[in-house]
């Protein structure tokens, strides 16, 4: 019998359970359709579609989790990919604890990927994945320069004139996408030691004092999160099947 450790794994937890206000009416945002398939099928097809993650879970609206199992056994992914559904919680910190409460030991490797930006290219999920496993990092995220000139303002109610306090140097600002990808023993720390809420994980381990590293992300790992984004979504979605169809 061989005492040889058992591989290590790299798995993906998928927070899947807000409603997406800002989207208007309708499904939680992660069911709204895109190309005739729900966007949480197009994130968990993005993660498998990786040999390195051997496990997806998805962490479902509380009150949806068997219509979620029912979801995804209608669009199956690779053999090679595990898919678990979990209840989320009420904030987004909750849900990812309770994804992460559910990984097997042999994860060591874990990503956290918004279900809102479904067409992440498998080249930037493996990029964070590498950086992690292999670059030896603890926190990794994907990230793109920004575009526009950033200003730093007082906020103010809706409407009304916000002074202006400064402006950031944008070559030193990034963009961050997802997946974000973490040494396990890590990102459980940061759940269980740091206060409060973030607005990703990274930002919770960047709390514990532990460098975190940006690898580029692409400019097709867009958050779906207005109705513009959708039609920008159908747009990528439409380029790619004329590519792959040949014309």
């Amino acid at each position: 019998m061989s005492d040889a450790a058992p591989p290590a794994r790299t798995a993906a937890v998928i927070p899947a359970a807000g409603r997406g206000v800002r989207l208007g009416p309708g499904a939680p945002k992660a069911l709204r359709v895109l190309g005739g398939t729900p966007m949480l099928i197009h994130a968990v097809r993005a993660m498998s579609a990786s040999r390195a993650v051997s496990l997806v879970v998805v962490v479902a609206p509380p009150d949806d989790v068997a219509g979620v199992r029912v979801l995804l056994d209608e669009y199956p992914v690779p053999e090679r990919t595990e898919v678990l559904v979990v209840p989320g919680g009420a904030t987004r910190r909750e849900s990812v604890r309770r994804g992460l409460e559910v990984l097997p030991d042999t994860v060591t490797t874990v990503l956290v990927h918004d279900a809102a930006r479904p067409l992440v290219p498998v080249d930037t999920v493996d990029a964070v994945i590498e950086a992690v496993r292999v670059g030896g990092a603890a926190a990794v995220v994907p990230a793109v320069p920004l575009a526009d000139t950033v200003k730093e303002v007082e906020p103010a109610p809706d409407g009304t004139p916000e002074p202006v306090l400064g402006t950031p140097e944008r070559a030193r600002l990034r963009a961050v996408q997802t997946p974000q990808g973490f040494d396990r023993a890590t990102l459980a720390r940061a759940h269980a030691e740091v206060a409060g809420e973030a607005t990703d994980d990274a930002g919770m381990v960047e709390r514990l004092g532990v460098r975190v590293v940006a690898v580029p992300g692409h400019e097709e790992a867009f958050k779906v999160t207005r109705p513009l984004d959708l039609v920008l979504a159908e747009a990528v979605l439409a380029r790619r099947r004329r590519v792959n169809d040949g014309f």
